[in-house]
């Protein structure tokens, strides 16, 4: 579904990816993990369309998409939740993914279901400000707001980090309840929730894949895992 094939990618003259291999398959959950620095949010980043690669290839069902721009990707039903949580904060909640949905070209009735569907919680805080939520409610917003349309591919960028463990354990069940109905490519520190959802994982360091995890018991050691972080 998804193939990268020797990718280069640098900002100026420092390069940041070194020849990167990677493929996502549909209805696959792939995890990305590593230490700061490694260079896993340039990636999520270059496949989003938001940087260009200076190498290598990106092709989405055999379709070159290496630089294309982030809309067109968009359209091809790509989706980045980026690590800063931002939202539209002066807009409602419901608002919000109100938006989205105009953006997409979805009803608002169903985008707005297959939000509560995900998350019926959300009906508490729907008519409140965005930027009034707390950082766990951001992102869940962030992730509901990217399945709205029709999203193939979702790119998460550190969904769990800084959150309480009551709301990891909501963004948990999130994924879990995407689980083969959309590829995903998920960049994340929490070796619990990489372990019960990973189909497989990429080890990034210094700007290199270093390991593919596919074996499931080696995905549930997480003591082996713990030695890349």
């Amino acid at each position: 579904m998804l193939q990268i094939c020797d990718l280069g990618v640098a900002y100026g003259h420092a390069k940041v990816i070194h020849d990167l291999n990677l493929t996502l398959n549909p209805g696959e959950m792939v995890f990305i993990v590593g230490r700061n620095g490694a260079g896993k949010t340039t990636l999520l980043k270059t496949i989003a369309g938001l940087l260009k690669p200076m190498k290598g290839s990106i092709t989405y069902n055999d379709q070159s998409i290496a630089g294309q721009p982030p809309e067109k990707l968009a359209r091809l039903g790509f989706r980045f939740v980026a690590q800063d949580k931002k939202v539209f904060s002066e807009l409602t909640v419901r608002s919000n993914i109100e938006l989205a949905a105009y953006g997409a070209g979805e009803p608002m009735d169903k985008a707005w279901s297959k939000v509560t569907q995900i998350y019926p919680k959300i009906e508490e805080f729907r008519d409140m400000p965005a930027g009034n939520l707390s950082g766990g409610q951001r992102e869940i917003l962030l992730i509901g707001r990217a399945l709205v349309g029709d999203p193939k591919v979702l790119l998460i960028d550190e969904p769990t980090e800084g959150l309480a463990a009551i709301v990891i354990q909501d963004i948990f069940r999130i994924l879990s309840n995407m689980r083969n109905a959309v590829s995903a490519i998920i960049v994340e520190q929490n070796l619990s929730i990489v372990k019960r959802l990973a189909d497989r994982i990429y080890v990034m360091k210094e700007g290199n894949l270093i390991r593919e995890i596919a074996d499931k018991s080696e995905i549930a050691d997480s003591t082996q895992l713990e030695t890349y972080l």
